[in-house]
């Protein structure tokens, strides 16, 4: 009896310490301050294209544990399929974004997503994506690490360095 008290009192104490090591720091940003604040020059979890950038929000998208970063993406901007290993949800913030899914960009299979559309991105799925005559800003959340593998290499913008 003591010693499953033990276990249990143990493992309560660690699930308390692992959520303290997740908990979210106090944070508000204007739309302003999202603009002009810092942008993260790693390029983790996005389509690493000229032009697009990311802001962490929270975490560390290269590793274990919860993320939430903004993605940036310029007008004119076609995204080709490629896949993420962790499972993501993301808001559209600003902008008209066009979203698909499949193994290569297909006009027919976008769907377009307003501000205050949401979508997931389910793990090592295919998916593509463009921007029209506006900049879209997306909101990503996941669980990393993650990372962007294209299911082209071709069309990776790593190899076309």
């Amino acid at each position: 009896m003591f010693k499953s008290m033990v276990v249990t009192l143990l493992c309560i104490a660690s699930s308390t310490l692992a959520a303290r090591a997740q908990t979210l720091p106090q944070m508000r940003m204007t739309p302003a301050e999202i603009k002009t604040g810092p942008t993260d020059n790693n390029q983790i979890g996005s389509s690493e294209l000229a032009g697009v950038h990311t802001k962490v929000l929270f975490g560390a998208p290269a590793k274990a544990g919860f993320y939430s970063i903004l993605l940036f993406v310029p007008a004119h901007v076609t995204i080709e399929a490629h896949t993420h290993r962790d499972n993501r949800v993301a808001t559209v913030v600003s902008g008209e974004w066009h979203f698909g899914y499949g193994d290569h960009f297909d006009v027919k299979r976008l769907k377009t997503l307003p501000p205050g559309s949401v979508y997931s991105e389910p793990g090592s799925v295919e998916h593509f994506a463009q921007t029209a005559e506006t900049a879209v800003v997306v909101q990503i959340s996941g669980y990393g690490p993650t990372d962007t593998k294209y299911f082209d290499p071709a069309n990776d913008p790593a190899n076309k360095k």
